[in-house]
């Protein structure tokens, strides 16, 4: 492959492509630019929440409605979406169980910090779905985390959390290590930080148990937390034995095993924890376990809660530091019976994985069609090209693989020809209300512009 390439595109044929893609979306879209010139110098970087400023193209859509696997802007243009909210509406948007809860409750009150008998409904279908742990409700995956390393902490009374290079647990300060000449440190590009990252936690690779053990022997880690599979960057997958290896290496040096499945989920019904028989004491999930109702579920084993209670009983007096006033509201729980007994159903599950398998399947033929570099992951429901050679083992290997340029062109093409993925990664989801037709458009789009990136100069 001559060296001037970028991911086996030539660079200019990758310029062309990406400049009239850029403008065709443009053109098709004034009332969308209109509207964001008018009105979004009110919010800090002209978007209400700074990650939407990583969508690369030239401007964003404004969303009118949503609903199932499709999403229309203002524009009038609609788009078979396969982001579904980055996971947050991986059972499609506003499942229809779901959304008759809200309305229900809404008419009953909205928050009230005392729980209901849907709350106790939530508890035993929480169990039901991902086991026999003992259940806190949060608002966000990245409150979950927190608390579960508090927890870790207060039971082992060790300091240091053992996080993988590339994770993603949400916005938990202690995950935001990496790996440098072996040793970890604070991750670049960090705002704000004062702290001594290195102080509370300690960076391995995935699929490294040799790096595990090295760190855990220290004897100063209270906990592991882990994705089952990585999915902050190019999706990484565990190589057999690690989690096996994780779980006895966390036993022998007195370590919490906590497993982070808010993306994960995607893997089938109990999450990859359930598929695959795994056995964390701490089990955390985020993002679509209520339907898309922000909401995250953080469970103990009962051996973990009574070492936590035994814990609790004797700190001083004060306050905790966990939990926040709106979470564990009636709106939650009203939205998670509704999803875990109505819409995160094995039937679903098994429609979201034959698709996603028709999806990744197609995709991989196109790449060996046009001969290029790249591979395709999938993760039950969830799916990814990757636009270098594969499998990756670790993320190392995962942050070289990401080609900024590459994906943003084609985020871009794909959206020009009717399909949404993911702005952060080449990541695309099945959910309940996903048509076949819409995965073969999908396909046929990926077809049509690795024809126009790969033809002969």
């Amino acid at each position: 492959m001559p060296a001037a390439t970028i991911a086996g595109i030539h660079p200019d044929r990758l310029a062309a492509f990406a400049t009239r893609e850029a403008a065709a979306y443009a053109k098709a879209r004034p009332k969308s630019a209109k509207a964001l010139e008018k009105g979004a110098d009110v919010f800090l970087g002209r978007v209400p929440m700074h990650w939407m400023a990583d969508w690369p193209m030239p401007h964003l859509p404004l969303v009118a409605k949503a609903h199932g696997a499709r999403i229309e802007d203002i524009d009038g243009i609609t788009l078979d979406d396969f982001c579904l909210g980055d996971t947050g509406s991986m059972f499609g948007h506003s499942p229809a169980p779901v959304a008759k809860a809200i309305r229900q409750q809404a008419r009953r009150g909205l928050t009230y910090m005392l729980p209901t008998e849907a709350a106790l409904e939530a508890g035993r279908l929480l169990t039901d779905r991902f086991g026999p742990f003992r259940w806190q409700i949060a608002t966000t995956a990245t409150d979950a985390n927190r608390y579960a390393l508090r927890v870790a902490r207060a039971i082992t009374g060790k300091p240091r959390v053992l996080v993988f290079n590339g994770c993603y647990h949400g916005t938990v300060d202690d995950t935001f290590v990496s790996l440098e000449n072996g040793k970890t440190v604070a991750s670049p590009g960090l705002l704000g930080q004062v702290n001594d990252l290195t102080r509370t936690a300690v960076c391995c690779e995935f699929n490294d148990l040799a790096s595990v053990e090295a760190a855990l022997a220290k004897g100063d880690v209270a906990a592991i937390l882990t994705e089952p599979v990585m999915t902050n960057s190019c999706m990484v997958l565990p190589e057999a034995g690690f989690h096996d290896g994780l779980r006895q290496l966390s036993l022998k040096y007195g370590a919490l095993l906590i497993m982070d499945e808010t993306h994960t989920i995607s893997s089938g019904l109990g999450g990859y924890t359930g598929v695959h028989s795994l056995r964390p004491d701490i089990f955390v999930v985020g993002k679509c376990v209520a339907g898309g109702m922000p909401t995250a579920v953080w469970g103990l084993t009962d051996e973990t809660a009574k070492r936590y209670e035994e814990a609790n009983a004797k700190r001083e007096p004060g306050r905790s530091g966990m939990g926040t006033t709106l979470s564990a509201n009636p709106m939650q729980f009203a939205c998670l019976v509704a999803n875990l007994s109505e819409v995160m159903t094995a039937k679903n599950y098994a429609h979201m994985e034959k698709l996603a398998e028709r999806l990744s399947h197609g995709l991989a033929r196109i790449v060996d069609k046009h001969r290029a570099p790249w591979h395709v992951v999938r993760v039950g429901a969830r799916v990814e090209f990757i636009c270098a050679p594969g499998p990756l083992k670790n993320g190392t290997e995962a942050g070289f693989a990401h080609q900024p340029q590459v994906e943003a062109a084609l985020h871009t093409g794909l959206i020009n020809r009717g399909t949404l993925i993911a702005p952060f990664h080449n990541m695309m989801l099945i959910s309940p209300a996903t048509k076949k037709a819409q995965v073969d458009r999908l396909i046929a789009s990926f077809d049509a512009i690795l024809s126009d990136l790969f033809q002969a100069a």
